[in-house]
């Protein structure tokens, strides 16, 4: 048998694609009976993200169209500019692309469930974040949910401080936990912020239940606000469980002019780095000028969760095709 006859089946069998189906339904249940709408916006865009951590697809039509295309990476943007519109909650189930990610928790392309909630803080929407993933895990045996700062996870996993230790120190740190000492040299310090809470700590979280992560550095608000009594933090969150990143919220920045510093930030960052630097998304921009209600949204990872329901170990056991199967 060859590699192609092989590559042409499914890498999920049919029953898990079957609990898939029933996991998106029971989604869209527990979305209907809170009367979040559920949108629907494009996955071809007209900018890439400025996120120095994310790598946009680019597409070109071949009929000589002179600017670049670009699928999403998340459907944010463009979910905010409909809250900036007046459509109050949404959801939305769709599929987004990544460039440099697969792995076994990686595709370049996966389902992602975004939603948000207007007049709610980041601590709520945790609340309701825990509450889906219990309806959505009902056999599992999964113990009470736990809350943990950033601060916290670094002190208690590594023993250093990520707000104030020096970046000396966490370079000892990323050292003294194996890591090549050339590459810590040329990390930034959110750099080896990422490396230590990506390859050391976030695997060790949310083993018996879930577990949140929140208050993440000022320098890792990405589209969050500060924290109004800690301007070192931001009201950002992740949640974990069985050692695996399974969601990331904000309570949403809506000040335009800042928002506009920070992709400038992020453009500067690209530079340096030599990466591709696209234009800030002037559409969200002038949504936010436009006015942004006071909300809170996260976005879930829906094969993770589906790997962590059926016990699989790596992503492409849930998913119909892969990326290198497409």
């Amino acid at each position: 048998m060859t590699s192609r006859d092989i590559a042409w089946r499914p890498g999920a069998s049919m029953p898990r694609l079957s609990q898939r189906a029933a996991l998106l339904a029971d989604i869209r249940q527990f979305f209907a009976a809170r009367s979040v709408l559920e949108v629907d916006t494009p996955q071809l865009v007209n900018h890439a993200v400025t996120d120095v951590n994310l790598h946009s697809a680019q597409v070109r039509w071949p009929a000589g169209e002179q600017r670049p295309q670009y699928l999403h990476t998340s459907a944010e943007y463009a979910m905010k500019r409909l809250l900036a519109a007046g459509s109050g909650d949404i959801y939305q189930l769709c599929h987004v692309f990544r460039g440099e990610e697969r792995g076994m928790l990686h595709n370049n392309e996966f389902m992602m469930l975004e939603w948000y909630r207007v007049g709610w803080s980041f601590d709520q929407l945790m609340a309701e974040v825990d509450e889906l993933l219990r309806r959505l895990l009902p056999g599992r045996a999964l113990a009470a949910t736990q809350h943990l700062s950033y601060e916290q996870a670094f002190q208690a996993h590594l023993g250093c401080n990520p707000l104030t230790d020096s970046d000396a120190a966490l370079g000892a740190c990323a050292r003294a936990q194996g890591f090549d000492a050339q590459l810590v040299q040329h990390c930034a310090r959110d750099q080896l912020l990422d490396l230590l809470m990506g390859a050391r700590i976030g695997p060790q979280l949310g083993r018996a239940g879930p577990l949140f992560v929140h208050r993440y550095p000022a320098s890792q608000a990405v589209l969050a606000r500060l924290d109004p009594r800690d301007a070192r933090v931001a009201l950002r969150f992740e949640l974990y469980l069985h050692g695996v990143e399974l969601a990331n919220g904000f309570e949403e920045l809506a000040d335009a002019a800042q928002q506009r510093s920070r992709f400038e930030a992020d453009r500067a960052q690209r530079r340096d780095r030599g990466l591709h630097v696209p234009d800030s998304d002037e559409f969200l921009l002038a949504a936010l000028a436009h006015g942004l209600p006071p909300c809170s949204g996260v976005a879930l990872g829906v094969d993770r969760l589906l790997m962590v329901a059926c016990g699989a170990a790596r992503i492409d056991e849930v998913m119909a095709y892969t990326t290198d199967q497409a």
